[in-house]
């Protein structure tokens, strides 16, 4: 093979962590990728999408929330407060909570780190007085925040059930992570999708027009691009199921054929009806999500729902 000028440059923008994260998990029986892997600026804008689904309640309904009680939120939380947000996209719901509660500074935080300095920019033309601090990261991994807002108290906002897409455990370990950034007088708002029937849950994962298949499938595309995959993309199809005993809707990559692949120079082979399991999201009783949060190092202090209890969304104090 002829090696052209610009392979090597190619190469060094190789994120490390995507290409071990998902030979590790293609490697795995089953096979499995961490579903933060998703959020190229491809997958961000699928993802925006998604959020104005007629069958994906939960942006609209906890945005409802927001609007309805963020000024129950300004009165518990107080003046001064640096808003402080894991996995902020678009920032779409962000607004309403900083006009209820006027703090002090906006640090976002996300991986894509094009989509989080575009929504940032927008939100600073939105509020011109707001200093706003974006931290291009992984909120998964040790994050250091901006030094101007190193004396001001924090309120961690972490919504969308984001904490859903994790294991029970590392769940916590993010918590008890977000409870030591944050400091000993923090506040978490923090959203949490609810358990209801299962036809409206895998309708939410799985809608009519496809646009969560091909999120799901956007993922194949990166490994391609990114990583010199060559994975079909008409090998695979996207199936979200209900699992009753981990009350989660898991979303899979399922082999419509024997395929045989690589990936980054290393060869797979899967059987036709084998899938990559691509991401889980949890779903919360309201004891269970008290029970969470307290062995994450957060005491509940007040909990806002709709009226179909579809959704709830929490505040809690620093333990």
């Amino acid at each position: 093979m002829l090696l052209t000028e610009d392979a090597p440059a190619r190469t060094q923008r190789i994120d490390p962590a995507f290409r071990r994260d998902i030979l590790e998990g293609l490697g795995h029986e089953p096979k499995s990728t961490p579903p933060i892997w998703f959020y190229d600026r491809r997958g961000s804008e699928l993802f925006e999408q998604i959020t104005d689904l007629p069958e994906y309640y939960p942006t609209r309904t906890e945005t409802a929330l927001l609007k309805a009680h963020g000024p129950d939120v300004a009165r518990a939380a107080g003046a001064g407060r640096a808003v402080v947000e894991f996995g902020a996209g678009s920032s779409r719901k962000t607004p309403h909570l900083l006009r209820a509660i006027d703090p002090a500074a906006y640090v976002p935080i996300d991986i894509s780190g094009d989509f989080l300095r575009d929504s940032s920019a927008e939100l600073a033309r939105a509020f011109p007085q707001l200093p706003v601090l974006p931290v291009v990261g992984d909120f998964n991994q040790p994050l250091d925040l901006p030094k101007e807002i190193s004396s001001m108290p924090r309120l961690g906002f972490f919504p969308g059930s984001t904490i859903g897409n994790m294991e029970p455990g590392a769940a916590v370990d993010l918590l008890r992570a977000m409870r030591r950034l944050l400091g000993e007088d923090a506040m978490l708002l923090i959203g949490m999708d609810r358990i209801k029937d299962r036809d409206r849950l895998i309708a939410a994962y799985d809608d009519a027009q496809g646009v969560t298949a091909a999120f799901n499938l956007n993922l194949i595309e990166r490994i391609n691009r990114e990583l010199d995959g060559d994975m079909p993309i008409d090998g695979f199809a996207h199936r979200a199921v209900w699992n009753d005993e981990k009350a989660r809707i898991e979303m899979h990559l399922e082999a419509v054929r024997p395929l045989n692949f690589q990936v980054a120079g290393a060869r797979f082979h899967m059987e036709r009806g084998e899938t990559i399991h691509t991401e889980s999201s949890h779903k919360y009783g309201t004891r269970d999500q008290r029970v969470l949060l307290r062995a994450g190092g957060w005491d509940p202090a007040d909990e806002w729902t709709d009226a179909e209890g579809l959704f709830g969304l929490v505040l809690a104090q620093a333990a």
